[in-house]
């Protein structure tokens, strides 16, 4: 079913929670982010690609360097962060997205605005993260 969506749209509580339009709303937000990201890395690609290090100087060279392993190490975040889009996307697809993995609750549309790849209620990660710190102590 193709839903076409009002330039200014937004979701709202007001709203039955994840209703095709608030579904679509999500999807081309991911597929948006998505796109960026690749674009993103693309120009690091073609910036890397480029060539060698030419400066003469010993100190550009290390700062290029540092530069160049900086944007390496945000280009892995960005991967990473593209498979979990991926799997957002995924939980579209089955009718799964919006819902906590762990409780079956809603997220919530202000975490899922903040944060569309969020699998879990603010309560449920809350927790996740109690229990993480609980055994990284022990």
């Amino acid at each position: 079913m193709l839903i076409t969506l009002a330039p200014d749209y937004s979701p709202s509580e007001d709203e039955e929670f994840m209703n095709p339009m608030q579904v679509e709303f999500f999807r081309q937000k991911l597929l948006r982010w998505r796109h960026d990201l690749l674009m993103e890395a693309n120009g690091t690609l073609a910036s890397l690609s480029e060539g060698g290090i030419l400066e003469p100087d010993i100190t550009d060279r290390a700062s290029v360097e540092t530069d160049r392993a900086l944007e390496l190490r945000t280009r892995d975040r960005a991967r990473k962060l593209i498979g979990k889009i991926d799997q957002a996307l995924a939980r579209i697809e089955n009718g799964t997205y919006g819902y906590c993995e762990e409780t079956g609750e809603p997220i919530g549309l202000k975490r899922l605005m903040a944060r569309p790849i969020a699998t879990l209620s603010i309560e449920a990660q809350e927790r996740h993260e109690r229990q993480e710190r609980i055994q990284r102590d022990d």
